[in-house]
């Protein structure tokens, strides 16, 4: 029999578990998604996190229902992602969480495709609405050039850890290309008190425009 295919070793560049900030590449990856707007602490989001879990376990269980994926093995399956952003021109000194704009997503194995997908829907489908099936997509994100940290701890004290993994990029001679960041949920929190809670924290960056001119 294979060996599982375990994500968090097999993928240590891409998923880091050091505090120290790092600088990678990251390769074209294949997520379930959904998107939404709005506060993360209210409905629907529990629902929509509930149902990209639900639909990912699906497919990894499946040969236990008898039902075989052509290429498909065993594997872990991957931690909850969420991009985060805010609309275009919102310029208030504090963050209005209703006003958040979300993409969430947990990675599949290579050998998920469309057809994998909408088998898996079928399968769940006394689990997820209606609704949240016809929403999800099969989508391929090439995110490129990332400067990434790990952060411990509540949601609400990320900030600090975004300012020092800025603090690094500049040092490094780096800057954000965009107002959106990734968030990567290594613990399930649902299950996970807030104090231990593992988020990696990943931004898009490219070489400062200072440094370029001087190359």
């Amino acid at each position: 029999m294979a060996d599982k295919y375990e994500w968090r070793k097999s993928e240590r560049e891409i998923y880091p578990t050091m505090k120290r900030p790092t600088i990678t590449t990251i390769p074209a990856q294949t997520f379930i998604t959904l998107t939404g707007q709005g506060d993360p602490n209210t409905a629907p989001f529990g629902d929509k996190v509930a149902a990209l879990y639900a639909i990912s376990y699906a497919i990894k269980m499946a040969p236990k229902k008898d039902v075989v994926f052509p290429g498909a093995f065993d594997y872990t399956v991957y931690p909850l992602e969420g991009r985060w952003t805010l609309p275009e021109g919102y310029n208030q000194p504090t963050i209005d969480k209703t006003q958040l704009l979300y993409t969430i997503m947990i990675k599949q194995p290579a050998f998920v495709d469309e057809q994998v997908l909408a088998q898996a829907k079928t399968m769940v489908k006394d689990k997820v609405s209606a609704a949240l099936l016809s929403e999800m997509k099969l989508t391929t994100v090439t995110e490129g050039l990332v400067g990434m940290l790990l952060h411990v701890g509540s949601f609400d004290t990320e900030q600090e850890d975004f300012e020092r993994l800025d603090y690094f990029l500049h040092n490094e001679g780096y800057e954000r290309t965009e107002k959106a960041h990734k968030e990567i949920y290594l613990s399930d929190f649902r299950r996970v008190a807030e104090d231990k809670r593992k988020t990696l924290l990943r931004v898009k960056i490219a070489k400062s425009q200072q440094l370029q001119d001087l190359l």
